[in-house]
């Protein structure tokens, strides 16, 4: 009776202390945040003076060795895009990044308590290793993180549109930032954009499509690409168009070769 009982507790205290060993997940409704923020005001941010600077085994440890982050969400919202394609490219680094505070500290969280849960579980894949989340400002920073060709996907999934006409300048898609995607991203790479406005989905489209650098993947193209089904549902934003039955606008672009230079 007595070896059952001390059997029993120590049952009890194993699994006690694996509860507290666990990180549970945090609760959105804890780190509620206005939808956008805006991107030219002044912010706190450290950033690196060049990407050589960046030590992002700060984000991903040890995992970072011998890799580079070549996946970026930028204004990745609550990580749901990124905790989508962490299993699915487990040998790729990817970064979300953030401008909200209470929305970043969220999906570190997050991706701290998936972490620790794959430990725990036993689980022999990446394990949410690839993954992190920056709080940063991509409109001011981006090369600052990015060195030239690095990345081979940009994400831009339900970005602010900025209705009124004067504000349009603060679109995440305009003339002098994709100066800088074009830098940053290696020739192949692809921007995915997603909108449930028409009208900025036809704005990006436009300014893509004019840019020497960029051309549009055809339906067959988008059709035959894994990641484009999960531009639909994966973020919150998505989900939420989806209860109210709004229409979503999808476009992928591809990064073309540089124009070979004549003599």
């Amino acid at each position: 009776m007595k070896e059952n009982e001390t059997n029993n507790q120590a049952m009890d205290e194993e699994k006690l202390e694996a509860a507290v060993m666990t990180k549970k997940l945090p609760q959105k409704k804890f780190y509620r945040q206005r939808a956008h923020s805006n991107p030219h005001s002044d912010h706190d941010i450290e950033y690196p003076l060049t990407p050589d600077r960046m030590d992002w085994t700060t984000l991903y440890g040890d995992y970072a060795n011998g890799r580079t982050v070549e996946f970026a969400d930028v204004g990745c919202g609550y990580g749901g895009l990124l905790m989508q394609l962490s299993p699915r490219f487990p040998e790729t680094l990817m970064i979300g990044l953030e401008l909200r505070v209470k929305v970043s500290d969220f999906v570190t969280e997050k991706i701290e308590a998936l972490r620790q849960k794959a430990t725990t579980s036993g689980d022999t894949g990446a394990g949410f290793k690839n993954v992190a989340c920056l709080r940063s400002n991509a409109m001011k920073y981006m090369p600052n993180y990015f060195g030239k060709g690095q990345l081979t996907k940009i994400f831009f999934l339900y970005p602010d549109p900025h209705f009124k006409n004067r504000k349009h300048k603060w679109r995440i898609v305009t003339p002098g930032m994709l100066a800088e995607y074009a830098y940053v991203l290696r020739p192949g790479g692809l921007i995915y954009t997603m909108t449930d406005v028409q009208d900025l989905h036809e704005w990006m489209v436009a300014h893509l499509s004019s840019h020497p650098l960029f051309e549009r993947l055809t339906k067959e193209e988008e059709d035959a690409d894994p990641v484009v089904p999960l531009l639909f549902e994966s973020t919150e934003e998505g989900q939420k168009v989806t209860r109210n039955h709004g229409s979503k606008f999808p476009a992928v672009f591809r990064r073309k070769e540089n124009p070979v230079e004549k003599n």
